[in-house]
């Protein structure tokens, strides 16, 4: 490795905090004397944290190619493809339709494979190829069938990538890592407005092809660029080979996985299959609430689907609209990470998640109160903010439902794919002919967010119930304090 890569390894990316809860003495391989635990774990963090960033990037791209069609309708999308009626809707709710499909199976053969990075790498380049297809559409039929299997293998990314990070991070340090990752949404949705704005204004008939297509061509090259890189950057599994980690870091890093899952979810046996953890996991009635409780949450957020078309409301050009839609979701990144720090510096998930969804209900009525362009354009800040939620409640899933790695994947996997039943009817949440003030999707959003918060206040209600169980017996019994949920 180069010393200027190796430069980048040693910087932290983020604030580093060490339990004192562990030894602090921990045997290296490459120092006669022994190494301070601290130290070490310090180390492996910022290497940890470098590799993890990329999926920062790989995220970016996932969300441009996710939604630039919300773009591309600003230029003549729906019109060259012959769209008519609801069909545009239906095209953005295609990808979603393909989603669904392969989020479980990914995350299973994601958690008995050893190599993450070329999996997940090698879908995301695949994806890209489909997204420079949608720009070669010449039907409505055509672009259909790109963006459905476009959907079919970002599935694998976005549960694979928060299952690798929980493999790697104990659950103190998993929100505010989880929310870095996740911050990918507010920075593709500010860059990709961009990036839209410049090539849509500057390419029409280069080559010979509209202004749209050049907007799909230009991004789905750049992720397959970025895909192909991913194999070589993208960190393993802790119990996989891992150069770029010493010997002791590397068995530090397998060590506090299994300290941070020790005690966990003592009642029962561990699962011993993988038929075995899904059939867990699928009558466990908590996997369905929460699922419906993410489902709605993301339903309650489908603002960003339609975020261009919002922006265009105000009446400015094309050109404007994107240039204008940048602000919120940065403020939007700085926003989510705050919040998700604090979140796990607090060890605490319900009320962050309710603190940004009542941002996002702040947004809606805003929004519906009037056509002021000063307020509708706050509006858009408020809503933007609340993207956080779904990154806090992810990570309380992943949390609570960390039995065992396979049990783990499929848990992520499972909830995403019955949240993942909103986003399909999401589009249609924002029908145009609701416009421009879409006072309807907006109360339908605000009930939703209501719905979600009453899912998981009665979720955190169980969660409470089950850890004032474990510590009566442990009193009971005169045992130490063990596992606890995090409410």
């Amino acid at each position: 490795m180069s010393t200027s890569s190796t430069s980048s390894e040693n910087r932290p990316l983020f604030p580093i905090e060490i339990s004192d809860s562990t030894p602090l003495i921990y045997g290296s391989n490459d120092d006669p004397e022994s190494t301070s635990r601290k130290d070490l774990e310090r180390g492996l963090l910022r290497k940890l944290d470098f590799r993890t960033a990329y999926l920062v990037l790989i995220y970016i791209l996932n969300q441009m190619d996710r939604n630039n069609a919300a773009a591309a309708r600003l230029r003549g999308f729906e019109e060259d493809l012959g769209m008519k009626g609801r069909q545009f809707n239906t095209l953005i709710s295609s990808l979603y339709a393909g989603y669904i499909f392969m989020q479980i199976p990914s995350n299973l053969i994601l958690s008995h494979i050893s190599k993450p990075s070329i999996y997940l790498s090698s879908c995301m380049s695949l994806w890209g190829i489909l997204t420079t297809l949608v720009g070669l559409s010449t039907s409505y039929s055509q672009a259909f069938c790109s963006r459905f299997l476009v959907g079919f293998l970002e599935a694998t990314f976005y549960p694979g990538a928060v299952y690798l990070i929980s493999r790697w991070y104990k659950r103190e340090e998993l929100g505010y890592r989880t929310a870095f990752f996740t911050a990918g949404i507010g920075i593709s949705n500010a860059f990709g407005s961009l990036l839209a704005s410049g090539i849509l204004a500057t390419m029409e008939g280069f080559l010979g092809y509209a202004a749209w297509r050049w907007l799909f061509f230009i991004e789905g090259f750049l992720t397959v660029v970025v895909g192909t890189c991913g194999m070589f950057i993208l960190p393993d599994f802790p119990s996989s080979p891992a150069h770029w980690l010493t010997p002791a870091e590397h068995s530090l890093a397998q060590k506090r996985m299994e300290e941070d899952s020790r005690s966990h979810d003592p009642v029962g046996p561990k699962s011993s299959s993988r038929f075995s953890d899904l059939l867990s996991i699928a009558t466990d009635w908590r996997s369905w609430w929460v699922g419906a409780a993410l489902g709605c949450c993301n339903a309650s957020l489908s603002f960003n689907m339609f975020f261009p078309t919002l922006a265009a409301t105000m009446g400015y050009s094309p050109t404007i609209s994107l240039l204008m839609c940048a602000p919120p979701w940065i403020m939007s990144t700085i926003t989510a990470v705050t919040v998700a720090h604090h979140s796990d510096a607090k060890r605490e998930r319900f009320w962050h998640m309710v603190f940004a969804l009542s941002m996002l209900i702040t947004g809606y009525v805003l929004a519906i109160s009037t056509m002021n362009i000063t307020i509708r354009y706050i509006s858009l800040f408020f809503m933007a903010q609340a993207q956080v939620a779904n990154v806090v409640l992810l990570t309380w899933i992943s949390n609570t439902f960390a039995r065992s790695n396979s049990k783990r994947a499929i848990a992520i996997g499972f909830m995403n794919t019955v949240s993942s039943l909103a986003h399909i009817v999401s589009p249609y949440i924002w029908l145009s002919n609701w416009g421009p003030a879409y006072t309807k999707s907006c109360l339908i959003c605000i009930a939703l967010a209501c719905t979600s918060i009453s899912l998981c206040w009665v979720f955190r209600r169980n969660l409470e119930r089950l850890n004032k169980e474990v510590e009566a017996e442990e009193r009971k019994m005169n045992l130490p304090k063990g596992y606890r949920y995090l409410l």
